[in-house]
């Protein structure tokens, strides 16, 4: 038998380039991790950046003036809104932690009685399994109590980290400072210090991550806060209003980060809660979160064809595959790190992907 040696080797090669660039893929997640409070600085002047040129056009500043007028500006509202944020996020915590137990208690007897008036003698169901049900019920509703419980002190001991906070936030703000003021030598000295053949592969991928991914996210992030600002107003008004709605802050940050999930959306999370409300005899409050609800759709549909394109170019299916993916392996955090990763890994490996992976691998050409 004779063997190919070329072919062979052209085909170790192309797997030991797929195989270095998922390692490198995956120490550049870790590094990201451990480097958070850089990553939000770079972020975050991602986004200022804009504001700084346009007062560096219409007043004719230096870009070290006119950036250190904008990171005061930014920074006195970080921390005023982070302020705000922890004191109310510890305050609803604590409280829900405490009436946990009783909500359980009231939606078990709902879940009883709607049992017991459902004509379940007409399916002809036997007693055993009736009594399963309403066990696997009581079971449900225990393991949704202790996740809430284990993410509301999970919650409740990061926010009583004050002085880690404190760090990062410092950490953060310091960087951001240095970032805006000193982008241009920073940028200077990655380039002087790093190949030329590197330099130039690294700013086309970077070009290409920032017109897809970072379009992608920075549209995503203001359809997100928009819809987090609009039910944050809208439930703090419907809880002034003697509505009954205990915690708006908590049920506004759910709503904002099931919403920020693909394929789902805030409905998955206020129709329901409509519903339920209603069904218990709370209609003014049904009819009040779907209003809110409509609200909120009418103003995405306006905002979303102008800020993002939703071909992506990665279906539906590959989005849940991600999503399904990054739960498993980093918790519910992962739902929403799943996609993102997805478009990073076809974004680096655009070429293979266009071509067919195991095609380019494999062929014998």
């Amino acid at each position: 038998m004779i063997i190919n040696i070329p072919y062979w080797s052209k085909v170790v090669k192309n797997i030991l380039y797929v195989a270095l660039l998922v390692v490198g893929l995956y120490l550049a997640l870790k590094l990201s991790i451990f480097y958070m409070p850089f990553l939000v600085a770079f972020i975050i002047s991602l986004i200022i950046e804009p504001l700084i040129k346009c007062i560096m056009r219409k007043t004719n500043l230096t870009r070290r003036t006119s950036s250190i007028i904008i990171f005061i500006i930014v920074t006195i509202i970080i921390v005023g809104i982070l302020s705000w944020i922890i004191i109310t996020l510890f305050s609803e915590s604590s409280s829900l932690l405490q009436g946990l137990n009783d909500y359980v208690d009231k939606a078990s007897i709902q879940i009883r009685g709607f049992i017991e008036q459902f004509h379940f003698d007409k399916i002809k169901l036997s007693s055993e399994i009736l009594t399963i049900v309403q066990e696997s019920s009581g079971d449900f509703l225990q393991t949704v109590s202790n996740w809430l419980k284990n993410a509301l002190n999970s919650l409740i001991n990061v926010v009583t980290k004050i002085p880690e906070i404190a760090i990062c936030v410092g950490i953060t703000i310091l960087a951001l400072y240095f970032i805006c003021v000193d982008k241009i030598y920073i940028l200077d000295q990655i380039e002087y210090h790093l190949p030329k053949v590197w330099v130039k592969r690294l700013t086309n991928h970077l070009k290409d991550l920032i017109q897809t991914l970072g379009g992608y996210l920075k549209a995503e992030a203001t359809l997100i806060l928009v819809s987090f600002v609009i039910s944050l107003v809208g439930l703090y008004v419907l809880f002034f209003l003697k509505f009954n709605v205990p915690y708006p802050l908590l049920m506004a940050l759910f709503i904002g980060f099931v919403d920020a999930l693909p394929i789902l959306g805030s409905g998955t999370v206020m129709v329901p809660w409509a519903i339920i409300s209603g069904l218990n005899g709370d209609l003014s409050l049904g009819i009040a979160i779907i209003t809110l609800f409509i609200i909120m759709s009418i103003v995405r549909q306006f905002l979303e064809p102008k800020l993002v394109s939703k071909n992506i170019g990665v279906h539906p299916i590959f989005t849940l595959i991600a999503m399904y993916t990054g739960f498993k392996i980093t918790g519910i955090i992962g739902l929403l790190l799943g996609p993102i990763v997805l478009i990073i890994i076809k974004n680096i490996f655009a070429n293979l992907i266009d071509k067919g992976v195991f095609k380019t691998i494999f062929d014998r050409r």
